[in-house]
């Protein structure tokens, strides 16, 4: 029997967020002000430059450890964030390279652009990666990152929230979104989140408590699954006409 071909999804774009959202007031200067003009990727764009698998080191994906002294460890409540990729018709993704960046506990970047006044930590570099394996799953062991105030507008607070990066399978495939955390009562607030049409896009983007995957006197879980493509695709803050 012949196998019947995957439906294609076309993309929702009313699901990405608008590039204009005033709220949220860095969109006034940078959003576009006329349509945007797709092209098609180029050869080099769809062939390379590629990643090598050897080389993610075995703790890439430990933020606690990765850059911490040889008798030291992050500082913060330690959890645990995994999740699953797949594609627009729900099938596994193995091999995706995952990199992810976050304030530390503190809530404050290792950047030399970030002044808020919380302390950095000498034992957290705030970035790893990993890339997912036969089943579409990754993992990362890291410190719940805090909360910081942005000068979008008086007394502005962004949520606490992890930057995640996907590659496809070269570097110019890449996807750019945030994840949050279920119960943050900063959430509805953020410009940037209110820049989703939809809550079910926002729910997508908020990871939830674990406790099935949570190590007992030790750290919590929460569970963030990623969807590439289709009507439903995971937000993407650099694909907002839909990826």
């Amino acid at each position: 029997m012949k196998a019947r071909p995957e439906q294609f999804q076309s993309r929702d774009r009313t699901w990405q967020p608008k590039a204009l959202t005033p709220a949220y007031k860095s969109t006034r200067l940078r959003a576009p002000g006329r349509p945007p003009v797709l092209f098609a990727n180029t050869l080099s764009e769809t062939t390379g430059p590629v990643f090598g698998h050897d080389m993610i080191g075995p703790q890439d994906n430990d933020l606690i450890c990765n850059y911490a002294s040889s008798d030291g460890a992050a500082i913060g409540p330690r959890i645990a964030v995994h999740g699953r990729v797949r594609d627009e018709n729900g099938r596994v993704v193995p091999g995706v390279l995952i990199e992810i960046w976050q304030a530390n506990s503190a809530g404050r970047y290792r950047h030399k652009n970030d002044t808020y006044l919380a302390p950095l930590d000498a034992n957290f570099g705030g970035a790893g990666r990993t890339i997912t394996d036969k089943k579409g799953c990754y993992t990362f062991q890291t410190v719940q990152p805090g909360p910081y105030p942005w000068p979008n507008s008086e007394n502005a607070w962004r949520p606490a929230h992890i930057h995640f990066s996907v590659f496809g399978s070269g570097f110019a495939q890449r996807l750019i979104t945030q994840m949050y955390f279920e119960g943050d009562p900063l959430i509805p607030l953020c410009p940037i989140v209110q820049s989703l049409n939809d809550p079910a896009a926002v729910n997508q983007l908020t990871a939830r408590l674990d406790m099935d995957t949570a190590i007992s006197m030790d750290r919590l879980a929460y569970r963030f699954d990623i969807v590439l493509r289709g009507t439903t695709s995971t937000p993407f803050e650099n694909r907002l006409e839909g990826n």
